[in-house]
């Protein structure tokens, strides 16, 4: 009676039918949420950094060719995710899920070498330059550009970010966490050594700290995520069925994980005078005379976080 039961279950067409329709509608929500952050991040590049019009200049009655390639670049972003999810019927929630989550560390991996690459790079150059030694090595001229922001962010940090990503390619398993933790506790070592030992302490040194540290705070949260590792205050959820707790991470996800992320990205990168976009553009530096030049990168690194936890939580749905 019990197998001639559970093969009524299984062959009933029209529980068979809902259940695809809502695999298929969850995976589009998944990856036209992905689609759209997206073509999102490659309009506020073309428009801030290129000085495309932007999309919304279309609808304004401002209508240019580059204004509807904008446009289209959602459209194409749907579209790909649209089709992806229509040419793949048959493929299972967990194994899109593993592809989001792959997407996520692929970024964070390549995020903790760039800002490894770019602390190295930035505090050699401070030290020689407080210490008035670059002249001896690069000359006047160089030493004047290595003093302007944007010529040391797009000649020298910029390298690094791309040398950065080329890492996380070739070493597909590792993610840095552990090594940039370990980074942080060497830099505030040698903050105390230098400081009661040696009588030397320059602004560049606290800057270091406080640029891996928050790199390491902000890229681990969605691994972190992944690893089930954030602190929960249960009251209600362990007693609940394994549906039922599907069911309100489900909710959970989109009501307050993507809206939280989706605020950050939108009013981080809605202008040219946002939290995220403003820094960014003007390469925004301390007023600390000698310290590192690496603050508008901070400013990223909070774009960094809304995007990755986007992802895994579009995983985690």
């Amino acid at each position: 009676m019990a197998e001639h039961a559970r093969a009524d279950i299984v062959q009933d067409p029209a529980l068979s039918g809902a259940e695809d329709v809502l695999i298929a509608l969850c995976r589009c929500f998944s990856w036209c949420t992905i689609a759209a952050v997206t073509a999102f991040l490659l309009n506020n590049y073309l428009n801030y950094w290129q000085g495309w019009p932007s999309a919304s200049s279309v609808v304004s009655g401002d209508m240019t060719t580059l204004g509807l390639i904008q446009v289209a670049l959602y459209a194409i972003a749907f579209g790909i995710a649209i089709g992806y999810v229509l040419r793949t019927p048959a493929r299972p929630l967990r194994a899109d899920s593993e592809t989001c989550y792959r997407i996520t560390t692929f970024i964070v991996r390549a995020a903790f070498w760039a800002v490894v690459l770019i602390g190295l790079a930035d505090i050699a150059i401070s030290f020689l330059r407080v210490e008035n030694l670059l002249p001896g090595l690069v000359g006047d001229k160089m030493t004047i550009d290595l003093g302007r922001p944007n010529f040391r962010g797009t000649w020298v940090h910029f390298p690094m970010v791309a040398i950065g990503i080329a890492i996380a390619i070739a070493r597909p398993r590792t993610l840095g966490f552990t090594w940039l933790a370990l980074l942080v506790v060497a830099a505030e070592l040698l903050i105390v050594i230098s400081r009661f030992i040696f009588s030397y302490e320059q602004a560049f040194m606290a800057d270091l700290v406080r640029f891996w540290y928050g790199a390491l705070f902000l890229f681990a949260s969605a691994y972190t995520l992944l690893e089930e590792g954030h602190v929960r205050v249960d009251v209600l959820y362990a007693g609940m069925s394994d549906r039922t707790k599907g069911i309100v991470n489900a909710i959970g996800c989109v009501t307050l994980g993507m809206s939280l992320c989706w605020v950050i990205i939108y009013y981080g990168m809605g202008s040219r005078a946002a939290v995220i976009n403003s820094p960014l553009l003007s390469f925004e530096v301390t007023q600390t005379g000698f310290g590192m030049y690496v603050k508008y990168w901070m400013a990223g690194f909070l774009g960094i976080y809304a995007l990755t936890m986007l992802v895994q939580f579009c995983g985690y749905f």
